[in-house]
């Protein structure tokens, strides 16, 4: 099944509230590309979603999450999975396990796992394979095409009721 496909699912709830959260750290090169991806639907809001770009620290806003209630999350970030640059990979928080998949302080499979049970909500991991996450580099050219890629797919699926 595609990617598309298992988003269009996962959304598929008519009443949904989703919290979008672009975790990764714009100076390090293509880390930035969950920003990114939030900077992206930020020029054309949707009813219901909540983006937070939360860079390198998602754990700072479960405040924020808590408070918007939502009834699903999808965490948008840079992470090495052996793919492409570029490619994309849904990933839950049991996938993730013990795995360092992301450069980030607190592991994403403890943060999800928090918010999991925490909120009740399933939590996905929107992975975006990094070309480079060198510091002081700017975003590579295939990681910088699937931000614009993800961000028109999210925003045609979102902005369906």
């Amino acid at each position: 099944m595609s990617q598309e496909r298992v988003l269009r699912d996962y959304f598929s709830d008519g009443k949904r509230r989703v919290a979008l959260l672009g975790v990764g750290n714009s100076m390090r090169g293509d880390d930035g590309v969950g920003p990114r991806i939030i900077e992206l639907l930020e020029t054309r809001p949707i009813e219901s979603v909540l983006l937070l770009n939360t860079q390198s620290v998602p754990e700072a806003f479960t405040g924020k999450v808590e408070e918007f209630k939502p009834t699903h999350i999808l965490l948008i970030d840079a992470a090495n999975f052996n793919g492409a640059p570029g490619e994309t990979r849904l990933i839950t928080g049991e996938q993730i396990g013990g795995q360092a998949f992301s450069t980030h302080t607190l592991p994403l499979n403890i943060f999800i796992a928090y918010i999991e049970e925490t909120l009740s909500v399933s939590v996905l991991l929107l992975a975006i394979q990094p070309l480079s996450v060198t510091l002081g580099k700017p975003m590579s050219e295939p990681v910088e095409a699937a931000a614009n890629l993800v961000a028109d797919m999210l925003y045609e699926i979102l902005s369906k009721k």
